[in-house]
Order: C-alpha cells, then sequence, then structure tokens
C-alpha cells in the first residue's frame, strides 16, 4: 500500500472518525459498546434481550443511531444513554507509537468527528496515546444527536473550527459518512475493513460486502490507518516544501 504526498500536499486539516477507524475494528472494542446499547434498550424498555437487538438494529437503519430511535419514539435522555453505553474497558486497545508519530507528524490540524461522545473519545484517544496531538472533537452533542451522514452537523462543525474544505481531509470507515465531505470538496478517504460494524446491514438485513467502487464520493481506499499514515506522512515530510 503506497501514500504518495501529491494528493494531499494541499491538506492542512485532518478529520478522523473514531470507533473503527483510530483504531482496528478487530479489537472488537465497539463490541463492547454495541452490547451495552442492547442491554440499555432491554432495560429501559422491559424487552428480553433478542427483541432489544432487533429494536436496535431498526434504530440503526432508519435514524443512523439507536440512540436517536429511543430519543424520538421514547423519550430517553441522550445524557443517561452516552454514559452507559460508553462505560467501556480501553484496554482492549493497544497503544501504538508508530500511529502517534505518524499522527504528530501530519501537517496542520488533526480533528475528530463521531457519532460517540467526547467522553468517549478521549478515553480512546488517551489509550492509544495520540490525545494530544487533537485540536478538537466534534461529537454527537455538538451534532444535536444528528448523526452522520446528516449533512448539516457537518456543516456546523466546519462552521465550528474555521475549516477551510478545500484543505481539508476526511478518514472514515463507513463510505456513506464520506458523501457530505465529498460535496463540501473535502478529500476523502474510506478505511475499508472486514467488519459487521464498518459494513452495515443494508435494508434486507445482510452485512453489506466490502467494495473496491464504494462510489465518486471516496476519493482514496485504505486497508489499514497506521500502515497508510506513517507512509503518508513519511512522504509529506519528505516532499518538497510548497
Amino acid at each position: 500500500m503506497t501514500a504518495p504526498a501529491a494528493p494531499f500536499a494541499h491538506v492542512q486539516e485532518w478529520i478522523f472518525d473514531l470507533d473503527n477507524t483510530l483504531y482496528p475494528a478487530a479489537c472488537n472494542l465497539f463490541a463492547q459498546v454495541d452490547v451495552r446499547i442492547t442491554d440499555f434498550i432491554a432495560t429501559e424498555l422491559g424487552l428480553d434481550a433478542v427483541a432489544a437487538k432487533q429494536l436496535q438494529k431498526d434504530y440503526y437503519r432508519r435514524f443512523g443511531t439507536s440512540l436517536r430511535g429511543m430519543m424520538l419514539d421514547h423519550g430517553t435522555d441522550p445524557q443517561r444513554f452516552l454514559h452507559y453505553v460508553h462505560d467501556i474497558d480501553v484496554t482492549a486497545l493497544t497503544p501504538s507509537p508508530a500511529l502517534a508519530e505518524a499522527i504528530a507528524a501530519l501537517p496542520g490540524r488533526k480533528l475528530i468527528y463521531t457519532n460517540g461522545s467526547v467522553r468517549h473519545a478521549e478515553n480512546v484517544m488517551e489509550r492509544l496515546g495520540i490525545a494530544r496531538y487533537f485540536t478538537g472533537i466534534f461529537d454527537i452533542v455538538a451534532a444535536d444527536y444528528r448523526p452522520k451522514p446528516d449533512p448539516q452537523p457537518y456543516a456546523e462543525m466546519v462552521a465550528r473550527f474555521g475549516i477551510d474544505s478545500r484543505r481539508a481531509a476526511f478518514v472514515e470507515d463507513l463510505h456513506r459518512n464520506l458523501v457530505p465531505p465529498a460535496a463540501m470538496g473535502m478529500t476523502t478517504v474510506w478505511l475499508r475493513a472486514d467488519s459487521a460494524f464498518s459494513h452495515p446491514e443494508n435494508k434486507i438485513g445482510e452485512v453489506a460486502a466490502p467494495t473496491d467502487h464504494p462510489g465518486e464520493h471516496v476519493h482514496h481506499i485504505i486497508d489499514d490507518l497506521e500502515t497508510w499514515l506513517v507512509a503518508l506522512a513519511t512522504d509529506l515530510s519528505s516532499a518538497p516544501a510548497r
């Protein structure tokens, strides 16, 4: 996997998704969140585990997050939901000095845009050893609980941080979430992972398979974030100044 500097030489704003992007989906950290979402729904609505899981999947497909469905249909307190589902053991993550060095070497600002909470993002970033390299987090609360890929929160993030979209790159494991940034003029990078979380169920309940042709909104495809970033940071640092 190569990372030529040319397509990214203009980038001064690096925006990363969090879950299954800044850490490998294979570590199954988000599986802990998934289990706790099911548990929350079951307890909140008095459902058994099977019914709660079915409702969770239905809400995710219809609303983008289970939280959105619970808020709209049941008036769930979003802060209580987020506190419960993100109370997980982040020691499943292995700190990566190579990842940290590569992120630090990227020119310009680094930001997080997540459908999770700031607290969750901070816990993950601290565990990975990369927190000090990021200057901001745009979370589901800042998005007024409207999940990706609703385009409005993307515009609000750009306004909040004063981002020049033409000089921004957006890295994400769900390629549908790259539609708004591509439309805004950002360079998009899809982290293609062989995971049910990275390839969510389609309308008939089957897990969508990885693809080489996700659409024009995806400008670059990678399969391993750390490998790509290390190569990219090296190429950018050795490229002639512009």
